[in-house]
């Protein structure tokens, strides 16, 4: 008779409900293109709007939200490390069940950066995929509130949350190779993030560096290092990965991203080494 397995485990990864998944645009919330780009739209337009409001009532203050902020950051968290446990546990046990079909031409980190040719969006690693596609709408929460606290509104935040939503939705509707290993690296990082905010929202004192910048220059040199795998190994392997093509148009966003990213990085330092330069003469 065969072992149950712990709650834990049964929970992350063999519950009926998670091993029975099929992402279907008739079954699955939110699985229709015409959802992603309204909600896409409604977010991008809420912002706009809220932005545009405060600037014509020339609010000064921040509008005082309360725990909202801290409650958001601990949700998203919490949230993090749950697929992350999530996905992780059940792609070993993916691996475990299905590699007498793959074992002779792929090893477990190839299965992870390239699935093979037929691939279908179904089973645990997928229900954990689509755990994480619905939490990119949560996770665009936090661009209202900044915006309600009298931040400026910024182009990347925007684009950056809009490419996370629309590049995780194409991972399950072409069972694009590589997903695995970017939710697992993804959510450790926002893990940290968003327990990091909240660290700071509740009052207690932040690091002596930029924390957040630097985890999401960990987190893109994960990427890129994930998608010169999946290259390699399409390109001058046999066999090649499944979803290549939403691979190439997702590659092609994160390459926008980074590029942004790289902009807003490159500003940013530059404004700090000019307040170094205005300030040591006056100490002096």
């Amino acid at each position: 008779m065969q072992k149950a397995p712990p709650p834990l485990i049964h929970y992350l990864s063999e519950h009926p409900s998670i091993v029975g998944f099929r992402w279907s645009h008739a079954q699955s919330w939110g699985a229709t293109w015409s959802f992603l780009f309204s909600s896409i739209a409604s977010y991008l337009l809420l912002s706009l709007f809220l932005h545009l409001s405060l600037s014509l009532f020339r609010r000064r203050r921040p509008i005082p939200l309360g725990p909202l902020p801290a409650i958001h950051s601990l949700s998203m968290s919490l949230i993090s490390v749950t697929i992350f446990a999530g996905i992780l546990i059940s792609a070993t046990a993916e691996i475990r069940d299905t590699r007498w079909f793959w074992r002779r031409s792929k090893t477990p980190l190839e299965w992870l950066l390239c699935f093979p040719l037929g691939t279908r969006p179904s089973g645990r690693v997928f229900f954990w995929s689509y755990v994480y596609y619905l939490s990119r709408f949560l996770h665009m929460f936090r661009t209202p509130l900044n915006i309600l606290r009298r931040r400026r509104l910024s182009f990347f935040p925007l684009l950056n949350h809009s490419i996370s939503a629309f590049g995780s939705f194409l991972w399950l509707e072409f069972s694009q190779s590589f997903q695995v290993l970017a939710i697992l690296f993804a959510t450790l990082v926002y893990a940290l993030v968003y327990a990091y905010r909240f660290w700071t929202a509740i009052g207690l004192r932040g690091a002596c560096f930029p924390f957040v910048l630097n985890c999401q220059i960990v987190l893109l040199a994960c990427n890129v290092a994930c998608h010169v795998g999946v290259f390699f190994l399409h390109f001058f392997f046999k066999g090649g990965c499944n979803g290549i093509g939403a691979w190439v148009f997702n590659g092609v966003l994160n390459v926008a991203l980074l590029l942004l990213f790289l902009n807003f990085y490159v500003r940013m330092q530059v404004g700090e080494r000019r307040k170094l330069r205005v300030v040591t003469p006056a100490l002096s």
